[in-house]
């Protein structure tokens, strides 16, 4: 999968499941910076579906007690990459995607309003799939083709303090090494 296919914003080589929890990009907004998060539900566990259905406002709250503590959630990401290196797009990338809540980064605040989030299938700080990374690394390349990208960083750069994810399991120097693309795009690592 090369990631090649694209049509308003959504890439036609990734599986689409759209989800309702975005909304218009701010009209000086420019799409330059990609941030990685990490999720699973609940915590740990993966290829349950739960992601999806969350992201698409179908999650049965009562299923776990996990789900108590998001009751409500209306999140979405672009993109989630499953274990398996399976890729998902759920919003348009031409859209908001509701993935960075109060962040900022590059001097700027409010990151949904210009990044793409790219959600990978894991637990923050424990070690991600090879085929996540070479999907991840694929599709910010194409990314890069498509957007003015200048950063890719993952959702504890954006909202330190509050957010630990990917976390210290993320190997930020393969994904530069997948990306190909100078150390000035990735936070120090």
């Amino acid at each position: 999968m090369s990631f090649v296919n694209w049509q308003q914003g959504w890439c036609q080589d990734a599986e689409k499941c759209e989800s309702p929890n975005f909304g218009p990009r701010p009209p000086s907004a420019v799409i330059d910076l990609i941030v990685v998060h990490a999720i699973s539900l609940p915590p740990g566990e993966f290829g349950n579906g739960a992601v999806h259905k969350l992201f698409t406002n179908q999650l049965d709250w009562d299923a776990h007690s996990y789900f108590q503590s998001i009751r409500g959630l209306e999140v979405s990401s672009h993109f989630f990459i499953e274990r398996t290196g399976k890729v998902w797009q759920f919003v348009s990338c031409d859209q908001r995607a509701w993935h960075a809540g109060a962040s900022s980064y590059r001097g700027r605040s409010n990151c949904n309003d210009d990044s793409i989030g790219i959600e990978l299938e894991g637990l923050e700080g424990d070690p991600f799939e090879t085929a996540q990374y070479e999907k991840l690394g694929q599709l910010c390349q194409a990314l890069a083709q498509h957007y003015p990208i200048g950063y890719i960083a993952g959702h504890e750069h954006i909202a330190p303090g509050r957010k630990k994810d990917p976390g210290p399991g993320f190997d930020w120097a393969l994904l530069q090494k997948n990306v190909a693309l100078p150390p000035q795009y990735f936070p120090e690592f």
